[in-house]
């Protein structure tokens, strides 16, 4: 099985931020965001990985590199204009070949991450499987709408939505999908859709299943959800502590200090970075 990555995209909604940082790169919890799904990939057991790059390809390549230090071999594949997921699909087809697949968009963070997701996949073989997530507020996601456990219809951000169960940003499928992507037509927004996609497979009698996840899922795409998936990140933390603490110094709270000393910033470090002052106010 292969992965391929999304870290194409723009994030005009995040601006300022976006400004001077790729947004799959903006730091949840000191570690880019793109981090998490990299390391969700390698815990699953996947090694090969296609990562769709645009506008901010080069500092996106600086941060990840080969992919080595994850256990992963990435080869980028340039996407001229954000025309859409199943766009980016389709243009990984050469480096896809015919083996599964699981698409995981860059800026999404998923609590338990998706290893037993990819078993099952890889287990019982269908044509495509799509994670779900109830969520508030529906019409700001792609929407599925079940009919005695089945998935019958898929809407991309409905005004109306049919359910509160949105498509979380991670996608598995078989070879079967490029049947469908080569007669797919630009919707309203002008994109190749995801959704009318995996529409197209339910539409032809191909095996669509379906997994309503249990822990949080957060898409990064706006500030306020940024803020919230940093807040939920920390969370998860255990303190501990490998350095030293000044008898001043009291702690409060999870704190993590690494066995170094003063202070360094790095966007990639996992911990929670401790400043130790000689003379604290």
């Amino acid at each position: 099985m292969k992965a391929l990555i999304l870290a194409g995209g723009k994030g005009t909604r995040l601006r300022p931020i976006t400004h001077t940082f790729a947004k799959q790169l903006v730091p949840i919890a000191n570690k880019p965001i793109l981090f998490y799904g990299l390391e969700a990939v390698a815990q699953a057991g996947i090694t090969e990985v296609g990562m769709i790059v645009g506008d901010t390809r080069e500092e996106i390549r600086a941060a990840v590199g080969d992919g080595a230090r994850w256990g992963l071999r990435v080869t980028y594949i340039p996407q001229e204009a954000p025309l859409g997921l199943a766009h980016a699909v389709k243009i990984a087809k050469d480096f896809l070949s015919n083996d599964q697949f699981v698409v995981y968009l860059g800026d999404n963070l998923i609590k338990d991450g998706i290893t037993p997701f990819i078993k099952g996949f890889i287990q019982r073989r269908p044509n495509a499987q799509i994670l779900l997530a109830k969520v508030p507020h529906p019409e700001r996601f792609g929407v599925a709408e079940l009919v005695e456990g089945r998935v019958v219809h898929l809407d991309e951000k409905p005004l109306h939505p049919k359910s509160e169960l949105a498509l979380v940003g991670v996608y598995l499928f078989d070879s079967t999908v490029f049947e469908i992507l080569g007669d797919l037509k630009p919707s309203w927004r002008g994109e190749l859709e995801i959704t009318d996609a995996i529409q197209g497979l339910i539409d032809r009698g191909y095996e669509v299943r379906h997994y309503v996840i249990s822990g949080w899922w957060k898409d990064t795409g706006r500030l306020e959800d940024l803020l919230e998936a940093n807040r939920l990140v920390l969370e998860t933390l255990t303190t501990s502590n490998a350095g030293q603490v000044a008898p001043d110094v009291r702690l409060e709270g999870k704190v993590i200090i690494d066995g170094f000393e003063g202070f360094t910033e790095s966007r990639d470090r996992s911990s929670v970075n401790v400043l130790r002052s000689k003379n604290p106010q």
